[in-house]
């Protein structure tokens, strides 16, 4: 078993199985919520549940945010007893999905403060959280990844992307291809159903061909069969799309299929109570579209 101490502080839809995988993995672990509900049932898998993060903090080696964003991994951050209260040379994985921008004011306010820092985000949804596969890009000092690469290991496979920042900018990236290719995957899908075809038996035939992928198997499915129970959030996908093209505009960029995506996820969010429904959803923004029923 490890001596390291991890705090967790996020136990919502992802960081629950994050912290069962941790847990599992033989690590020390200290978890804490806004909404103490969500944390409690972590105690039978053999978690501390705290009532407050400072408490959970307290002597860590290593923390995690998984947050909603950057305000509120912000607001922790720059907590002064929260920060004290960590154990000396301690480092703090941020793996919320948050601006670049943020996470680089966060990791030079940590430095000055004796604290590593690496931003961390993850993709592969529920799925990846609970099988350990997700996929986590890290951006940061590469000797604090190093020192890292074992938590990271629990809980699915990190790549260092480059400097502070770098992990969520290829989040924003990884967010691009996710919201395009789930607008898309829902064409292919109400085309083959309209037309008469077997959506199933068509994602079979797609298999492994150059179109194949998790989206649509996975998607595809939940698709055609009405099922938006969330897994990726809209509302976050909406977040990161917003951030997306904020990070675009920086950079005098225009991104018009980016765009497109983050105005329906918009339409399905606020018009059509889409926004705590999985990011499958668009799939209806689109039968609304097409004046057409589930």
């Amino acid at each position: 078993m490890s001596t390291l101490k991890i705090a967790l502080l996020g136990t919502g839809l992802m960081g629950a199985p994050m912290s069962r995988n941790l847990l599992k993995a033989g690590y020390a672990l200290s978890v804490w919520n806004r909404s103490r509900a969500k944390a409690d049932p972590l105690a039978e898998a053999g978690a501390t549940v705290c009532d407050t993060a400072v408490q959970a903090v307290t002597g860590a080696d290593v923390v995690i945010t998984m947050l909603s964003n950057g305000g509120v991994v912000g607001d922790l951050v720059n907590d002064a007893a929260l920060t004290s209260a960590m154990a000396k040379g301690a480092i703090w994985l941020d793996m919320s999905s948050i601006k670049p921008e943020e996470a680089r004011t966060h990791a030079a306010h940590l430095s000055d403060l004796g604290i590593g820092h690496l931003d961390a985000p993850v993709s592969g949804g529920t799925k990846g959280a609970q099988e350990a596969s997700l996929a986590i890009m890290v951006g940061g000092d590469s000797a604090t990844f190093e020192k890292a690469a074992p938590v990271f290991g629990a809980m699915g496979r990190a790549v260092h992307v480059g400097p502070s920042g770098s992990g969520q900018l290829s989040k924003l990236a990884n967010q691009a291809i996710v919201a395009v290719t789930i607008a898309a995957v829902a064409e292919a899908m109400l085309l083959v159903r309209q037309g008469g075809a077997d959506p199933a038996a068509v994602r079979a035939a797609l298999k492994g061909g150059f179109a194949d992928s998790v989206i649509l198997q996975q998607h595809g499915e939940r698709m055609t069969t009405g099922n938006f129970a969330p897994g990726g959030l809209s509302k976050m996908q909406l977040k990161d799309l917003n951030n997306l093209l904020e990070e675009a505009d920086h950079l005098n960029l225009t991104l018009p299929a980016s765009q497109q995506a983050r105005d329906r996820f918009d339409t399905y969010c606020a018009e059509m109570g889409g926004a705590d429904l999985d990011h499958s959803g668009l799939f209806q923004e689109l039968l609304a579209r097409n004046k057409l029923s589930d």
